[in-house]
């Protein structure tokens, strides 16, 4: 991990990469400009970056540290040489724990004046600043002037309402005991510059690792739910609703994730599946319904305490499909069991 430190004439001056990270640094949270305004690894070397207007912006992240006592702080557009493949990927897999292990990490609004503009800032619609939201122990908030605004516990029901994030997630420290399907709906309605960065920006939420194909497209977001699958028997993965008559297993993108930000997995562990040549292997309680279709139970409840299932029809012994995609989720009382 590469960090940043003030040198004593006010540079900004990149560290060697640590092998062993500092466990005292502050963490930038902030939403790009054009590219051309951004200070980049390469600017920091050939000592360019002070044209940029981005440049403002990093230099007073890394006064805030020196005034919160910290040596060094680190800000993603220019700690990362992004011209190097392999350390992007490594990068962008890593980030959620550089973001987890800072001392502070300081949310720059660049778009806010006061706590009332906070919902109409950019920060919170944008999908990487959803991690960079959950993962820190502590974060302060800074308007346009760097003027220290509140910290993040004692905005949490601004935020609650303003992202649909329950307040108790952003007031206590992100702890992963949520269902995959509601930390997913947290990244709804969220946007990234590239198609594939809504599938990587939950890398950490979700703790998985994998490598990063730019230009696959919406592939990303299917190559997660796999990811995601070697480690969980998290049946709260197939609980999307999305367009479509007849589907696979697996959801198109985060918006399919909407109407599950009050889904919850059942106590015990669910049974295994697992993903063979032949599609999702997975054992679940049949309902025939009178369409002739079944209702799969998913271990997996609403607010409510009923059983969710989703709509399959038979293609023959044994092998299923998924059917009425676009309805809700059909709903099962303990009686009905």
């Amino acid at each position: 991990m590469r960090l940043l430190e003030l040198t004593s004439n006010g540079k900004l001056r990149p560290t060697k990469d640590f092998a062993k990270v500092p466990h005292s640094y502050a963490i930038l949270s902030h939403t790009w400009g054009r590219d051309d305004e951004e200070v980049t690894f390469q600017d920091l070397l050939n000592g360019s970056g002070e044209s940029k207007a981005g440049y403002t912006k990093i230099r007073s992240c890394g006064e805030q540290a020196v005034r919160d006592g910290l040596q060094y702080f680190w800000a993603d557009t220019c700690c990362i040489d992004k011209t190097n493949s392999v350390e992007l990927s490594e990068a962008i897999n890593s980030m959620y724990r550089w973001y987890q292990n800072a001392y502070v990490c300081y949310v720059y609004l660049s778009d806010v004046d006061t706590d009332q503009d906070l919902d109409r800032s950019r920060w919170f619609k944008r999908g990487w600043t959803l991690q960079e939201l959950l993962a820190p122990q502590h974060m302060f908030f800074f308007n346009r002037e760097w003027e220290r605004m509140d910290n993040r516990s004692n905005l949490s029901p601004t935020i609650s309402r303003i992202t649909g994030i329950p307040a108790r997630v952003i007031w206590d420290t992100f702890s992963g005991n949520y269902s995959v399907a509601q930390v997913i709906s947290w990244a709804a309605g969220r946007e990234t510059t590239r198609e594939e960065d809504i599938a990587y920006c939950l890398l950490g939420l979700l703790g998985v690792n994998m490598p990063l194909i730019y230009g696959e497209g919406s592939r990303a977001f299917e190559r997660l739910q796999h990811e995601f699958m070697r480690t969980s028997t998290d049946h709260s993965l197939f609980s999307w609703v999305g367009p479509g008559i007849e589907r696979g297993p697996f959801a198109q993108s985060p918006e399919e994730f909407l109407h599950c930000k009050d889904i919850s997995i059942g106590e015990s562990h669910s049974l295994d599946f697992s993903l063979t040549n032949r599609g999702l292997r997975i054992d679940l309680p049949l309902m025939r319904l009178e369409d002739g279709n079944f209702a799969a139970v998913l271990d997996v409840y609403d607010q409510d305490h009923r059983r969710c299932a989703i709509y399959l029809k038979e293609q023959r012994a044994g092998v299923y499909r998924r059917v009425r995609c676009t309805e809700e989720l059909h709903k099962v009382g303990p009686s009905e069991m």
